[in-house]
């Protein structure tokens, strides 16, 4: 606001239409010498806007935005969510001293490293070399193998015997005999080679060792232990019924905290962002022609100019100039993992936004269109309705009653998995999780959930919180009505005092009608406060598919006027694909949903949020 103001002060007209938030929709505005690139805040209904002259190249603009955005969001967070963006228009905000520090790092990040300077050769490992390890003679070989033979008889034998070192330095090679024997005296070399004896003595006896007559006759097989397991039958039986919500019910067992939590330098409760790592080689990009127009040989001259002409971009955009760069990046879309159907609409769409626009200065059609569909991607996976979980739970406290969240989808996509890893980041950030199994189902649900709460009372004991038990599994066994144990899962967590209730279902395809009708049941009976659908990253047509029928079950089988739909996503298994990220386009899409949480692997700090650039940039990569 203050940006528009003040150039609207100087006399020039800056904005003459109002900002548009579109589907792959550019985030610039041009004007004569200037321009303006504006990001848009939903949430709080802010418009982030900055102005340079259009004959810059400002390589730091996006990130100084994204700066500004991330910094003044959060330092007015409060006075938003109080009066309202709309309320503080006539306010001031003393921001001056934050943005001057946010444009210093823009531009010390912008800046170009120096090169490398190359070592002289003083400094390289080729100059330490002598004139005598380089010499090589005739027959060496041939008397270091004999020399070898003898050292293996002599180790048979039993006798003493000159072995020269099995390893070398990085950068030197195997000297001679006759070296080696000027480096140590005879004295060192008879000890070391006695001590190298002995070790290899003593292993070889610990080897040779044969086990006892009587256990050789004992027969019948023996119950495998686990490295993670525990041998006590007595710890291993579950069979005894166990009162929900006690200490009791869910022992401490004893295992690597390391290998539930995998990285060790990470910041306990913060969930970090996705990340991918592109290549920094440029991508060669061909221009393509059109077959159905013959070609005209002309003269050098002439060809000269076509080219030129082509470079520099004297005309605008047609259908039948895209139609083949669009062709293959629908193929290229399609091949990781995009939908079929929803990478057809995606580049019909960035068809449209071209159609007539005039190129820029020594740009190709490739360029351009693949520009524009990384834009139309960017704007694609970033929310109109940002899910902050941890805000509405500090929110659910205050009104004194737990948030409820409730997990759906099909089967084996890792609804129980990824609930666990929500729970251990809850508990990391100070939440109390009670955790429903209404999947009654399966076999072993209930089991699994178990094992997971055992776990992370083991890594969260209640002696680190005060005594207070961070986390406790609600579970009335199998076979019985599932919206019926979500009721008292979250009336038991109303009572004593849990933050969080999160609940479990059964996995169910999109097809089978009396499961989905049961699930639209459940949610419309509890209300819960968030209905995140589970979906693994390795589909691609079947994510719509899936969606759209979860999505259509729930409208159907509601009981209430204004059904309740899915309200965000968790991609789970996103470490197994590799770049074929195509399916967070495609779920994203088909519902206008955000992706809340990302799974990135087996351990419980293995969660992230999504990164938009991050999948963009895996997903355009050839």
């Amino acid at each position: 606001r203050g940006i528009i103001g003040e150039m609207g002060a100087a006399g020039t007209p800056v904005l003459t239409a109002p900002l548009p938030q579109e589907r792959g929709g550019n985030n610039s505005f041009t004007h004569e010498a200037l321009t303006l690139k504006y990001k848009l805040d939903n949430q709080f209904e802010l418009v982030f806007v900055v102005g340079f002259q259009k004959i810059l190249t400002l390589t730091y603009v996006d990130k100084l935005i994204d700066d500004v955005h991330k910094e003044f969001r959060d330092k007015y967070r409060n006075e938003f969510q109080q009066k309202g963006a709309l309320g503080l228009l006539n306010g001031t905000f003393d921001f001056k001293d934050d943005f001057m520090r946010l444009l210093r790092d823009a531009e010390e990040s912008s800046k170009v490293r120096a090169p490398t300077v190359m070592k002289t050769f003083e400094q390289s490992l080729k100059s330490q070399k002598t004139v005598k390890c380089m010499i090589e003679t005739r027959g060496e070989k041939p008397k270091e193998k004999v020399k070898n033979k003898k050292n293996k008889g002599s180790k048979k034998d039993g006798t003493e015997a000159v072995a020269a070192p099995s390893k070398a330095s990085a950068g030197d090679k195997q000297l001679s005999a006759a070296g080696d024997k000027e480096e140590l005296t005879k004295d060192e070399i008879l000890q070391k080679n006695r001590e190298e004896f002995f070790r290899r003595h003593m292993k070889a006896g610990e080897k040779s060792r044969s086990p006892k007559p009587d256990a050789q006759k004992e027969k019948g097989k023996k119950p495998r232990v686990w490295d993670l397991g525990n041998s006590n039958a007595k710890v291993l039986d579950y069979s005894n019924s166990a009162t929900n919500g006690s200490a009791e019910a869910c022992p401490v067992e004893e295992f690597d905290p390391d290998m539930a939590l995998g990285d060790k330098n990470r910041e306990p409760g913060r969930l970090y962002d996705l990340e991918y790592e592109s290549d920094d080689e440029a991508e060669e990009e061909k221009v393509v022609q059109n077959p159905s127009k013959p070609s005209v040989k002309k003269g050098g001259l002439g060809g000269m100019f076509g080219m030129l002409k082509g470079l520099v971009g004297s005309k605008s955009l047609t259908r039948e100039d895209m139609d083949p760069v669009l062709e293959k990046m629908k193929d290229h879309l399609i091949a990781k993992n995009v939908a079929a159907e929803i990478a057809v609409q995606l580049c019909e769409s960035v068809a449209k936004k071209l159609e007539g626009k005039v190129m820029g200065t020594f740009t190709t059609v490739t360029s351009t269109v693949k520009q524009a569909l990384q834009e139309a991607l960017v704007q694609i996976l970033q929310p109109q309705r940002r899910v902050d979980v941890l805000r509405d739970v500090m929110d659910a406290q205050r009104h004194r009653r737990p948030y409820v969240v409730t997990f759906c989808g099909v089967n084996g996509v890792g609804k129980s998995t990824n609930l666990a890893k929500i729970s251990f980041w809850l508990i990391e950030n100070g939440f109390s999780v009670l955790i429903a199994a209404c999947d009654t189902f399966r076999a072993g649900a209930v089991e699994q959930l178990r094992t997971h709460t055992r776990r992370l009372n083991a890594l969260h004991p209640p002696e680190s919180h005060g005594g207070r038990t961070m986390v406790q599994l609600y579970e009335k066994g199998y076979g019985k009505d599932a919206a019926g144990i979500a009721m008292e899962a979250i009336s038991y967590a109303r009572n004593q005092g849990f933050d969080v209730v999160l609940v479990d279902t059964a996995g169910r395809m999109q097809d089978n009608a009396p499961l989905m009708t049961a699930l639209a049941k459940l949610i419309a009976v509890n209300a819960p406060d968030l209905v995140l659908f589970v979906g693994e990253a390795l589909v691609g047509n079947e994510a719509v598919d899936q969606l759209v029928k979860f999505n259509k079950a729930l409208a159907d089988h509601s009981m209430a006027q204004t059904p309740r739909l899915i309200d965000g996503i968790v991609l789970t298994k996103f470490d197994t694909i590799d770049d074929k990220v195509g399916a967070a386009i495609s779920m994203t899409y088909i519902t206008s949903k955000p992706i809340v949480f990302v799974g990135t692997g087996q351990t419980y700090c293995d969660l992230r949020s999504l990164n938009a650039k991050a999948v963009v940039a895996a997903l355009m990569k050839a």
